[in-house]
């Protein structure tokens, strides 16, 4: 029975998270009260937690981790700023003479806003209450409308530089580290940040391409009597002022950490700093405006380093009871060697998704079985990519994607969540698409990293 214990307390952990705690003290609490009853058992030893204020001193010298903060920052400062809209109008106006030209605009400032932010549910907020009512005043059918919308808004979890991939990125290259050691291999190599990053890139795009291709060719939205789409007078004029500044930001951001110019932390300082001022230009940097972006980014900051402490003690109790090795023997016997053992990640992976944010996915789940995978001989960018893609698409999987939830919040009643179902149905596949293109091709996320960084 003792085999099944860290299972087990996978399990109650699932259970305390489903019905309703808070997920930093759900992963503490679990862990605890196991690590109590193994040592009254004799099953555990208290000693494995005698690690832990070493992980969290780890976690404060971590500089690439003060990237958070410092892109959390950027994407409010853009939110809140009035920023978005602009951009939005802006393209909805250049692209007003053409049939589907709004979807690709909903599209393609929501990919800008997941660069930015990260964060779905922020994107798919705020391009809820922005784009909706328009769609579906210009002729999109309630389906057609949000499944743009909530696809768009799970972009944030591929497209670089995001939160996710920043994250995902640090836990992905202590996990390369710890196979290679694993391995015997003392002189270890490393994947960073910036690895991933370049990895997402083509993928992000694909996916994008897909998407706007889908809404040109699938969607035919009606305009309403006297609606008009003819673009606004000077609107190519307006839409350069609004979209170039943004755009020049994310791309110096981006372009500074694949160039080696910049490490993730420094870009991220710059991103924000960028965005800071933008929004001074724009007049919208108030003192009230400073305050509520300062509460917003310390609120979601705390959530993640406090997730990121209870998954620490959770990782710390879960090795204790020898969940590792249990783990890396499992993969090791299952039928089919490592496709079956990728598989299976990636469907419990997806299944999470359904009642755990990437960041409790990213802490808690990669750490275990990431290094017996890459001990298998995957690579970790291609590996990182497909995690992205694999939560992307679960966020938007009904009935309990969480972008479906933030969605249902915004949108108005006279849109069913039969609707919003239907909707999504075609992106998910789009992305599906996408996960069979990586698996045959993975070159397509390993190819630009390589030719980057060689």
């Amino acid at each position: 029975m003792t085999e099944f214990i860290p299972f087990l307390m996978f399990l109650v952990a699932c259970l305390v998270l489903m019905a309703g705690y808070p997920v930093a003290f759900s992963l503490a609490g679990t862990a605890l009260l196991f690590a109590l009853a193994g040592t009254v058992t004799g099953h555990f030893d208290m000693a494995f937690l005698q690690a832990l204020p070493n992980r969290l001193f780890g976690t404060i010298e971590n500089t690439t981790l003060i990237a958070v903060p410092l892109f959390i920052l950027m994407g409010v400062m853009l939110e809140k700023s009035r920023l978005s809209e602009d951009l939005l109008e802006s393209m909805a106006d250049v692209l007003g003479g053409f049939r589907s030209g709004l979807g690709i605009s909903v599209v393609l400032v929501g990919a800008l806003l997941a660069a930015s932010t990260g964060i779905v549910g922020a994107t798919v907020v705020t391009m809820g209450l922005m784009s909706l009512p328009t769609m579906l005043k210009r002729g999109y059918s309630p389906s057609q409308a949000t499944g743009v919308i909530a696809a768009t808004g799970t972009l944030g979890q591929i497209i670089p530089p995001s939160i996710a991939l920043v994250l995902l990125g640090d836990t992905l290259s202590s996990a390369y580290q710890q196979a290679q050691l694993n391995m015997g291999i003392f002189t270890p190599k490393t994947v960073s940040i910036g690895d991933l990053f370049v990895g997402a890139i083509i993928p992000g795009l694909i996916l994008v391409v897909f998407y706007c291709l889908y809404i040109i060719f699938f969607t035919r939205p009606t305009p309403a009597e006297g609606d008009s789409v003819v673009p606004a007078p000077n609107s190519l004029s307006r839409a350069m002022r609004n979209l170039m500044p943004p755009i020049i930001l994310i791309v110096t951001v981006l372009g500074s950490i694949l160039t080696g110019a910049a490490t993730p932390t420094e870009a991220a300082g710059v991103g924000a700093f960028g965005a800071t001022m933008l929004a001074a230009i724009k007049g919208q940097l108030s003192i009230s405006r400073l305050r509520e972006v300062a509460q917003t980014t310390t609120q979601v900051t705390s959530m993640v380093f406090l997730i990121l402490i209870g998954a620490a003690i959770f990782s710390l109790v879960f090795r204790g009871f020898g969940g590792e090795e249990i783990v890396e023997q499992f993969f090791v016997d299952l039928p089919g060697g490592v496709f079956s053992a990728t598989l299976l990640v990636m469907i419990v992976i997806f299944l999470l998704g359904f009642i755990l944010d990437f960041i409790e996915i990213t802490f808690v789940v990669v750490p275990i079985v990431g290094p017996v995978l890459l001990a298998m001989g995957l690579d970790p960018v291609w590996l990182g990519v497909m995690i992205a893609i694999n939560l992307q698409t679960s966020f938007l999987t009904p009935p309990f994607g969480f972008a479906l939830f933030y969605l249902r919040g915004v949108a108005p009643d006279t849109v069913e969540t039969s609707d919003m179902y239907r909707g999504v149905v075609p992106f998910i596949i789009m992305q599906i698409v996408l996960m069979l293109m990586l698996s045959v091709w993975p070159q397509i996320a390993t190819w630009l990293p390589e030719l980057i960084y060689k």
